[in-house]
């Protein structure tokens, strides 16, 4: 980790402490005073772990390990009342931390550690103490934050590297489903094309209209596979949205054309002309419509009525005094709906509801939405059909 912003916290902690320059005085002018029981501090430290199996546990080189262990907690009471308390005191501390997750101690352990630490030196500090018990209470403090900031930093250490291993292992659970539906998804136009492929190289005089039937199968493979391809790419590389603004009316109709419906499917559309102009941007929105117009449609295999809606809405916004005028833009099929344990999870990536599909259409709308400070909602009810509500912010040249 970069020491500049881990000291940066450092600095904040302090200040939130209390902790200041006249404290550390405190602590460099006590050390001559009690460093004479450090020596004793570390033997009764690891006398007591060999008394506790869960923690002594993640010691597994015997009688050597834990005299270069007693070598390493010695300097670390070194420094504790040396400092200076600066960027590389700071990443060393938060090293000490990082390490006990490596090994395996539990936080729990860490902290009750250092409370008999912090004991035994608060003793030793009553017991050789010769000046006013007023200064000894301001020491006693100094000494409680210094120790308070260092679990703190152990314990941000801990904090840091689990989430780093949870990350880790969320990813290669991601790299796994993600490499399971990549494979169902281009085995079945991969497979269409090699079966193509082998006629056309082992057929005995195709007709050129068997010939054309199979070279338009190669292309419509290659089309499907493409398409799965562009699909993770625009997830994996969403960019930041260019806000514009953007006459509603005439993007619906521009994404309806390039979405065009099935001869079944009956359009009803309600966007009036006075509506106004939202911010956007109107590729990254194209995206977004153009997945629900076609979710909707595949919703309604048997036919129906797709029915495309936007008004304007208020929205009261956190922080906000008044509410703020917001554009929603709905998307209602006549399917069969979806079912409720379903619906929690059908923005999730990954998550499909269709025999066919990486479940990556919803997830990518869903986070060009949040991209965009808009919203992505669903509405339904088996049985009734699905609306999907595109809440968007009004632009503000309105």
């Amino acid at each position: 980790m970069d020491q500049n912003p881990l000291f940066g916290l450092y600095q904040q902690l302090q200040s939130y402490v209390g902790w200041d320059d006249q404290d550390a005085r405190r602590i460099a002018a006590v050390k001559p005073v009690i460093e004479s029981g450090f020596h004793g501090i570390v033997d009764d430290f690891y006398e007591e772990i060999v008394r506790h199996p869960a923690a002594s546990r993640v010691i597994t080189g015997g009688q050597q390990q834990i005299d270069r262990l007693k070598t390493t907690l010695l300097a670390w009471l070194e420094d504790l009342f040396d400092g200076p308390y600066d960027a590389a005191f700071v990443a060393k501390r938060f090293r000490v931390g990082r390490r006990h997750v490596e090994i395996g101690l539990d936080a729990f352990y860490t902290q009750a550690a250092l409370s008999r630490i912090r004991v035994h030196l608060q003793d030793k500090l009553a017991k050789h103490w010769n000046g006013t018990a007023e200064e000894q209470h301001a020491t006693s403090q100094a000494l409680n934050r210094l120790l308070d900031l260092d679990m703190t930093i152990i314990e941000y250490a801990y904090q840091t590297e689990f989430t780093a291993r949870e990350q880790r292992q969320e990813r290669l659970v991601t790299l796994g489903k993600v490499s399971a539906g990549i494979a169902h998804e281009l085995r079945n136009p991969l497979n269409a094309v090699k079966t193509s492929v082998y006629y056309l190289l082992n057929a005995r005089n195709p007709t050129p209209e068997k010939s054309r039937e199979h070279l338009e199968r190669i292309d419509r493979q290659v089309e499907t596979s493409d398409a799965v391809i562009t699909a993770l790419s625009r997830f994996a590389k969403l960019p930041v949205p260019n806000l514009r603004p953007i006459d509603l009316c005439d993007f619906v109709k521009h994404t309806l054309e390039a979405n065009p419906l099935p001869d079944n499917v009956e359009l009803e559309l309600d966007c009036p002309d006075s509506t106004p102009d939202v911010a956007g941007d109107r590729d990254q929105l194209l995206i977004v419509l153009g997945n629900l117009i076609r979710n909707a449609c595949d919703a309604m295999p048997d036919g129906g009525c797709l029915t495309i809606r936007g008004q304007t809405v208020s929205s009261e916004k956190l922080l906000a005094e008044t509410a703020a005028q917001r554009f929603a833009l709905s998307v209602t099929d006549t399917g069969s709906g979806i079912a409720p344990a379903d619906l929690k999870r059908i923005m999730e990536p990954l998550f499909s509801t269709k025999t066919r599909g990486l479940g990556l259409g919803l997830a990518l709308a869903h986070a060009i939405m949040d991209r965009h400070d808009g919203e992505l909602s669903v509405a339904s009810r088996p049985g009734h059909g699905t609306t999907f509500t595109m809440l968007l912010n009004l632009s503000r040249q309105e």
